[in-house]
């Protein structure tokens, strides 16, 4: 009887420290390798989360910031029972080739994390790769940088009514990469409602107010705030209004209108307005 107890007990035992089930070594359901990147042979996605718009700062060994946004992938792998074991700047070293190979550059890392930039047909997308465990498990991290959709758009009828009852207003659709003040293309169809208003109201005369959100130092962001309204002033008075009704200010990070927290809240915060002088 004894003899059966302790069979079983270590049985028993045996099913809980036997390591997890074969099934949980299976992909997470609905996970998928990104079209760009796939993974090392031998693991499995164990965590796998995907976002429309979000944010990333990679960690760049020996390399300035790097900020990324648009639709980010994060997808956690870990390697199978009995597979091959890769070491950490195995799997590395391999992600570095693969970028390398699809056309784009290493940014920095050590002996355990990378980042790399790859630019096809125009669009950049961020790749970031962290080894954990010593090769058992690591993550990946992709964003494909994009500008945020924009719901609304500028009209020169709405900005118009707001200007007369609260002295100011936001464009909405003006566009610009991360850390640049050169405008977008897409920007244009914002650019001639503000002409229109402009033309349509001879006498208004306004400041040209840039705003950040609060990623990065504040003196770059007010640096980065003024040239863009600098660049929006020019593009104005390029389209025939005078130069004598348009002041540019940057104002940086100082006048938030939603919560820095989160990036819905960052993107509200990026914005240009017009104030009535």
């Amino acid at each position: 009887m004894k003899s059966r107890y302790l069979i079983a007990l270590l049985a028993f035992l045996g099913f809980i420290f036997a390591g997890p089930p074969a099934q949980a070594q299976e992909d997470a359901k609905g996970s998928q390798d990104h079209p760009l990147i796939t993974r090392m042979p031998g693991y499995w996605i164990s965590n796998y989360e995907v976002s429309e718009f979000g944010s990333y700062d990679p960690t760049v060994i020996g390399g300035k910031g790097v900020h990324w946004e648009g639709k980010k992938y994060t997808i956690d792998y870990s390697r199978k029972e009995g597979a091959t074991s890769f070491s950490t700047l195995q799997i590395v070293r391999n992600y570095e080739a693969a970028i390398v190979k699809a056309g784009g550059k290493r940014l920095g890392g050590d002996d355990r994390r990378s980042a790399g930039e790859i630019r096809k047909a125009g669009a950049l997308t961020g790749v970031y790769v962290e080894a954990f465990n010593e090769g058992r498990d690591y993550q990946l991290v992709i964003v494909e940088t994009q500008a945020m959709r924009q719901d609304v758009t500028a009209d020169a009828t709405v900005m118009g009514s707001e200007l007369k009852a609260a002295g100011k207003t936001i464009v909405y659709g003006i566009y610009f990469d991360t850390g640049s003040a050169v405008i977008k293309p897409e920007s244009e169809p914002a650019i001639a409602e503000m002409v229109k208003l402009l033309k349509s109201t001879p006498t208004l005369k306004a400041f040209v107010v840039g705003h950040t959100d609060n990623a990065g130092t504040l003196e770059i962001n007010l640096k980065l705030s003024a040239d863009r309204a600098d660049s929006l002033v020019k593009a104005l008075v390029g389209r025939g209004i005078e130069v004598t009704r348009l002041k540019a200010a940057g104002v940086g990070s100082y006048c938030p209108i939603a919560s820095n927290k989160d990036e819905q809240g960052r993107a509200q915060n990026r914005r240009v307005e017009l104030v009535e002088k």
